[in-house]
């Protein structure tokens, strides 16, 4: 599984990132002089840039290796957003990207804590039942799964990653509450998630997955931020040594739907 590195702090990228989205519309123009107008999901595009200084001999010698594992852009690979949440449809937990316990009600339409009516109710009618994702991410990199929760009565919500649980007390105000580390180096995929209790009634929003030990401002998602055949724009890396174990490289990764 081919996967873009992480730097040595656990984060993927360092400020700035440049993220750029294309869209592509198919106009059909009729004999007539009128024109039909489509919407083509597979000509978007996604561009990032990525800005680093300050790296270190190591992060550089991993970030050539993979480089040239890749061989430029000629192979792709599997590219996490550090400017999106990897969940898919995060403010949709009745889509089908989530996989929902059988005794577990999701309700829409709750006031949210930014003001919204973007929170769920999630009433649990049966013993523990969670909802989560899988995702197809590498499990020995670092994450932070985030979510905001609240229940009228006192009560503990448990955070899943791969195996790897986090209990979480919650009280009637609106908290964020984190879980962050890795899973097993070995494993492609990864479950990230949310379990309650049995008879527990609770209220979330704000479900999210970044590649990094802490979490960033929510950002709702449709796609999600796992691009699985992302490639690097250049066939060359260029690198400019400032000091003894600093380095600064600018990189540019493309990733288009079609391909």
């Amino acid at each position: 599984m081919l996967v873009y590195p992480q730097l040595a702090t656990g984060a993927l990228s360092q400020f700035p990132v440049r993220k750029t989205r294309r869209q592509r519309t198919i106009v059909n123009l009729a004999a007539d002089g009128r024109s039909v107008k489509l919407a083509d999901p597979a000509g978007a595009t996604a561009e990032w840039q990525l800005q680093y200084t300050g790296l270190s001999d190591a992060e550089l010698a991993a970030l050539q290796q993979f480089f040239a594992a890749a061989e430029g852009s000629l192979n792709g690979f599997t590219f996490l957003d550090p400017a999106s949440n990897l969940f898919a449809w995060s403010d949709r937990l009745d889509n089908a990207a989530w996989q929902k316990g059988p005794l577990l009600s999701a309700t829409p339409g709750v006031a949210d804590p930014t003001g919204g009516a973007n929170a769920w109710q999630l009433s649990n009618t049966g013993g523990a039942q969670s909802v989560s994702q899988t995702l197809p991410v590498p499990g020995g990199y670092v994450y932070c799964l985030s979510v905001y929760a609240r229940s009228a009565q006192s009560t503990t919500m448990t955070l899943l990653r791969g195996s790897d649980r986090a209990d979480r007390v919650l009280g009637t105000n609106w908290a964020r509450i984190t879980f962050a580390g890795s899973g097993p180096v070995d494993a492609t995929s990864l479950l990230f998630g949310v379990e309650m209790p049995g008879a527990a009634t609770v209220e979330v929003y704000g479900m999210q997955v970044e590649p990094q030990p802490a979490p960033s401002v929510y950002r709702a998602t449709a796609t999600g931020g796992v691009y699985e055949n992302a490639r690097f724009r250049d066939d060359g890396l260029s690198v400019t040594t400032t000091d003894v174990n600093r380095h600064s490289a600018t990189v540019n990764i493309l990733y288009v739907n079609h391909l």
